[in-house]
């Protein structure tokens, strides 16, 4: 099945052996998108090296730009100002929103819905306007900075942001309303592709998917960055572990980004969008006020060297964090250059779809298309 089938969600082929309708063995092949990101990205500084990320998960490229910020900036001991993290905090849960409404349209498209996918684009399309009106891109938007924000929220933004999020809960129950006790719906998703916790965690499920098996983990929670340890939310969780737990769970999270962002809106503060030690593009950062401060508390082993009033970090660092599929690590080895030694990225959609062998096994091939929907790949970030 593929590598061109619509219901893959890009270039993936799956190898199957059947027995009639019934799978016996299931076995994903990638590398159809193959783009060479991570060589490239030796060799670019690590400013350059942002704009490659909006190519990962195109879905959410957002997402990815703050990924890799808060991984270089751990790397390389920048700050960023209070604003700048709750920006990056409101236009991130923008990003997950984008992201799971494309997902729950496309699923449900898969499965037989068409009107759910009409009604999701139709609020997603709202989202891209007020990312069009933030930083003039709709889909890859480098608007990130290492150290803060292209540029600072308008006050036209703000206002267009918060009319969406007072009308955003009503369209979430239009939503259920079409499906959620639809017996198609529940026929096709309930009991399928079950994964135990302990089956998801063996198989390094991360993001909804692992949470729908009842495990708590959710990296803003557990190791916040930006501003997600001032404001309040909930992990949601299912323990049933099959395809309807993992949609309660993203339709619930959608939920909580929008309490995410209200919060983020109410506190935001005045202040700089960059920090006084942001990147140029040429060097690797500029010498910061705080060249005393232990390099150990920024990452492991990391050495400092002062030359000519600048500070160059070598050493290696993995830094992870909450994209709308998972956790998306970014892991860097520095020689004290201004460009990463090594590179290597830690994508949610890679490991998803190698659990595809697992949860599919026995099952029919009409269930395969609901659990590839259910796992929320792209193979732009699964190839990368």
């Amino acid at each position: 099945m593929g590598p061109q089938h619509p219901a893959t969600h890009g270039v993936l082929r799956v190898d199957l052996e059947l027995d009639g309708e019934t799978i016996m063995e299931c076995n994903p092949q990638v590398g159809y998108l193959h783009r060479g990101f991570e060589k490239l990205a030796e060799s670019k500084t690590y400013a350059q090296a942002l704009i490659l990320t909006d190519r990962l998960d195109y879905i959410a490229a957002m997402s990815n730009n703050i990924g890799y910020c808060v991984a270089v900036e751990k790397l390389l001991a920048v700050s960023v100002p209070e604003r700048a993290q709750y920006i990056r905090t409101i236009v991130g849960e923008m990003s997950r929103l984008c992201s799971h409404l494309l997902w729950l349209a496309t699923h449900a498209l898969d499965i037989g819905a068409m009107t759910v996918f009409l009604y999701c684009f139709r609020e997603r399309e709202i989202l891209l306007d007020l990312f069009e009106e933030l930083c003039g891109a709709r889909l890859t938007f480098s608007y990130p900075r290492i150290g803060g924000v292209r540029q600072d929220v308008s006050r036209y933004f703000v206002d267009e942001l918060q009319r969406f999020l007072d009308m955003f809960p009503a369209k979430m129950e239009e939503y259920e309303t079409l499906i959620d006790t639809n017996r198609i719906w529940l026929k096709r998703t309930v009991g399928v592709g079950k994964l135990s916790g302990a089956e998801a965690l063996g198989l390094g499920l991360t993001g909804a998917c692992l949470r729908g098996s009842g495990v708590d983990y959710d990296i803003r929670k557990h190791q916040p960055y930006d501003a997600y340890d001032k404001v309040e939310f909930e992990v949601p969780l299912a323990t049933e572990g099959d395809i309807y737990a993992r949609y309660r769970c993203r339709m619930e999270e959608m939920l909580q980004s929008v309490h995410i962002i209200q919060q983020c809106i109410d506190q935001l503060p005045p202040g700089p969008i960059v920090g006084p030690d942001a990147p140029d593009l040429v060097m690797p950062f500029k010498a910061p006020a705080r060249v005393e401060a232990d390099a150990a508390a920024f990452g492991g082993g990391l050495i400092k060297l002062v030359r000519d009033q600048k500070l160059y970090i070598s050493g290696d660092v993995y830094v992870a964090t909450e994209v709308p599929k998972g956790e998306l690590g970014f892991y860097f080895i520095s020689d004290g250059n201004n460009r990463p030694y090594r590179m290597h990225i830690r994508s949610p959609s890679f490991i998803h779809i190698g659990a595809l062998k697992a949860i599919c096994k026995g099952e029919l091939i009409a269930d395969l298309i609901a659990n590839i929907g259910s796992l929320d790949v792209v193979l732009g970030e699964s190839d990368r």
